[in-house]
């Protein structure tokens, strides 16, 4: 458990932890957003709309941030579209389609705002029946902007329901 995670109020002024390993190297975060190769993430989502992909080194594991000079990590940005409360929990919808990627959802963070309020486990259901659960903020709500590292190099992101998809299939 993390200070975030007990004060949320902290999230105004420090950004939630996050693994260096999973992400592409030089990645860095701020309060309300994630920064890769110096491209921020909600500039990407200004240019580009949602789904959008930002690919960039992977991160060597256990080597402190050293970028791999073969393998690639993504960071896939989408867009809540529904976040419906009902008596089987919180479900989540996002406007990208989820297909051989391999995203690290433990580290699925929302960008664009700094919530203050607790996470909760949200359902984010897939088209192949495989159900996952992500912890976000209570708060959140259509429009809402989230970003997940995916292992390799996801060339091109497609807005389908509820995940995303690679090289377009």
């Amino acid at each position: 458990m993390t200070l975030t995670t007990i004060l949320p109020s902290l999230r105004r002024s420090i950004p939630d932890p996050f693994l260096p390993d999973r992400w592409p190297a030089h990645t860095h975060l701020s309060t309300t957003d994630v920064i890769v190769d110096d491209v921020p993430m909600l500039r990407l989502v200004e240019q580009c709309g949602t789904p959008c992909v930002q690919s960039a080194a992977a991160v060597i594991p256990s080597t402190g941030g050293c970028p791999s000079p073969v393998e690639q990590t993504s960071v896939v940005v989408m867009r809540v579209v529904a976040a419906a409360f009902g008596e089987d929990g919180h479900h989540l919808t996002l406007d990208a389609c989820r297909a051989d990627v391999e995203p690290c959802w433990p580290e699925l963070r929302l960008i664009g705002r700094a919530s203050t309020t607790h996470t909760v486990s949200f359902h984010l259901d897939s088209e192949a029946g495989t159900e996952q659960r992500v912890l976000l903020p209570r708060d959140l709500a259509p429009g809402d902007l989230l970003a997940v590292p995916c292992r390799g190099e996801v060339v091109q992101a497609v807005g389908w329901a509820s995940g995303f998809i690679q090289n377009g299939e």
